[in-house]
């Protein structure tokens, strides 16, 4: 990544910073077991806190935090992603340490490793916040700046510009374009200028004092390319070229080497990693919780179904899920048993032919049936996809194949994450506001990921179904 944060030096003083922040963190709980008014009164003579601790904390923290690349700046940038990955580090290391004071040095106070674990989250997600502000601050003032010219004025490099300028604060600047294009010439595009042609490049690149030069030509222009990165090697600059296949990739193309040979992936999971981890079991804690304690409400819904109206108590229905693959999900029967062969009375299409299939008025909703979808009860079976790992929790919702054939290309995208039984699209109108004419809720979601916003979105779901808003 083109950011200062990526330097030896940086990595080395944020890794030295934690440590440090993390063994005053042990001293300072040490101190607080002593003073606070909390648990048994105890002396120093009390504890057995010897220099081994923080030989041990050191030790713990730094093959953590190296394990879940807390200092690699790709996972970095954004400050969610930071808070997540600290976080999850921070906890995965006290817990380590948790089993090691078992095993070694059980009389230390309880109360003391839980103040402990406490302090040191706080310290260091503090400084680091801090410390983000003190970049932005001299990224501003264009201290240990990063000079960078774009060859290619076209639209990945402008792409390339914008982004460029978004991260100025990091000490990036952007000096201008190169481009052949005469009707570009002398433009200013996103805060910079075209140049000149290619041929200028090497004069531009010492002239301007450029330390990187980042390649945005189209496809075509591979003759070019080869040329000018072959003469850049003769100047202190670093190359790199951004592949005019991005707009292929569904959100995050990723690179991987496969024995010197780059590979670019355009269809990669959009949440995948450490997070899918999260995810997986964020969904399932929350769902064997959810079926503990709402069993009883599942068994009344389901004589309630069966004393109302002729018909099986579980609907299975064929609904595409991820990367476009089928299953059935499964629901609590809300409809007549032959609802299937009434939907042509349904269905309405909107003037553009899009297709709007569930009505407030639908005349195959049974009495339980309009109970439950207006309570969300008809959800609860799909618990069951979640725990076999066709759903999540939190998620776009899957949808119905006759209404996936008539998406357009970019609404497919949508299924580039695991469909879930709540999401952004819900809790933003839910039925008011049909799923496949409201495609950008998902996107929004999937591009926004992280384990935060689907507390955030489960948090809000509930106050939505209380409501009853938009469920029919």
């Amino acid at each position: 990544m083109l950011r200062r944060e990526e330097d030896t030096n940086f990595i080395i003083y944020a890794y030295v910073s934690d440590i440090v922040l993390t063994v005053l963190a042990l001293y300072v709980a040490y101190h607080a077991r002593l003073l606070l008014p909390f648990g048994v009164p105890l002396q120093a003579a009390d504890i057995r806190f010897v220099p081994a601790l923080y030989v041990t904390v050191v030790a713990i923290w730094t093959l953590v935090f190296f394990i879940f690349n807390v200092y690699d700046t790709r996972h970095t940038l954004r400050a969610v992603d930071e808070l997540q990955i600290l976080v999850l580090a921070i906890s995965i290391a006290s817990f380590v340490f948790a089993g090691v004071l078992y095993l070694s040095y059980r009389d230390l106070p309880r109360l003391m490793f839980i103040y402990f674990s406490i302090i040191d989250l706080a310290a260091l997600l503090s400084y680091r916040w801090v410390l983000r502000l003190s970049l932005r601050w001299a990224g501003t003032r264009q201290l240990s700046t990063r000079r960078i010219l774009v060859i290619g004025a076209g639209r990945v490099g402008q792409t390339v510009a914008r982004r460029i300028q978004e991260e100025a604060w990091t000490g990036l600047q952007l000096v201008g374009y190169v481009d052949d294009a005469a009707e570009k010439m002398g433009r200013l595009l996103h805060g910079a200028r075209v140049l000149g042609p290619l041929s200028a490049t090497m004069q531009l690149v010492e002239r301007l004092k450029v330390d990187e030069v980042i390649f945005a030509l189209p496809l075509h222009a591979h003759e070019p390319l080869r040329r000018l990165v072959i003469s850049l090697q003769e100047l202190p600059v670093r190359v790199r070229i951004v592949p005019d296949v991005l707009d292929l990739a569904f959100f995050r193309a990723s690179m991987e080497d496969w024995d010197g040979i780059p590979l670019i992936g355009l269809r990669d999971p959009a949440i995948n990693g450490v997070n899918r981890l999260i995810k997986r079991i964020f969904d399932l804690v929350v769902t064997i919780t959810a079926l503990f304690v709402l069993w009883p409400v599942m068994l009344a819904v389901a004589i309630a179904i069966k004393l109302d109206s002729p018909g099986p108590i579980i609907l299975r229905q064929e609904r595409v899920g991820e990367n476009g693959r089928l299953f059935h999900v499964y629901k609590f029967r809300s409809m007549v048993d032959n609802a299937d062969q009434l939907l042509e009375q349904v269905v309405q299409e909107t003037d553009d032919g899009k297709i709007i299939h569930k009505r407030r008025d639908d005349p195959r909703v049974t009495r339980v049936g309009r109970f439950i979808r207006r309570t969300s009860l008809d959800e609860l079976p799909q618990l069951f996809n979640v725990l076999k790992g066709e759903m999540s929790i939190v998620g776009p919702r899957p949808e119905l194949p006759f209404i996936v054939a008539r998406y357009e290309a970019w609404q497919h995208k949508r299924f580039a994450v695991p469909p879930g039984i709540t999401g952004w699209w819900q809790i933003s109108g839910r039925s008011d506001r049909p799923m496949h004419l409201h495609t950008e809720d998902d996107l929004y979601y999937i591009s926004h990921y992280s384990p935060l916003l689907d507390l955030q979105i489960l948090w809000r779901t509930i106050g939505v179904v209380l409501k009853g808003k938009g469920a029919y």
